[in-house]
């Protein structure tokens, strides 16, 4: 099953977390792989994720914000990070290892062109009945909606972001 968790709200990748956690509780085991997160920024997900190893992997394959928030990299490293991190993510499809693979961010990644909408589709194409695959981050383009097997939409209906409020510490990261 395919589930792609999108929108402008705030939650995307804490469901897929949730998600992850109800797969480990069932026996499973589940790989979460960040398209954009880069190593250099420790999140509160990524420390718990790290003690439920082996049951419960992650992966930073991202370089960081693209473009915002200070990021000064060449273009061309986070489009190559990108194209490593999808490599890695079809590793762990055909790998079967996992009953749950968290792609998260990935559609910033599209939306971003730094990796096509053709690409990911080939990957998924790979997905067997055996494996749970979410893919999260806001504007999932229509094709990829049309071939998931579930999708929310995360709306926005009210953010204290409008009020200038920064992200904080165990609520954002």
């Amino acid at each position: 099953m395919i589930f792609v968790f999108t929108g402008n709200g705030k939650g995307k990748t804490t469901s897929a977390i949730g998600q992850a956690i109800r797969a480990v509780g069932q026996g499973k085991k589940v790989l979460m792989i960040q398209f954009i997160k880069s190593p250099k920024w420790p999140s509160g997900e990524e420390k718990i994720i790290r003690e439920l190893s082996p049951r419960f992997q992650i992966i930073k394959g991202g370089k960081g914000f693209v473009g915002i928030m200070g990021d000064s990299l060449p273009r061309k490293i986070h489009e190559e990070a990108a194209k490593a991190t999808l490599i890695l993510a079809k590793k762990a499809i055909r790998s079967k290892k996992f009953g749950l693979i968290i792609l998260d961010e990935i559609i910033v990644a599209i939306d971003l062109k730094l990796i096509s909408m053709a690409a990911v589709i080939a990957v998924l194409q790979e997905v067997s009945e055996e494996i749970d695959l979410i893919l999260t981050g806001r504007g999932a383009p229509k094709g990829l909606i049309k071939f998931a097997d579930l999708v929310t939409d995360f709306g926005e209906v009210k953010h204290y972001y409008q009020k200038k409020v920064i992200a904080k510490k165990s609520r954002e990261y």
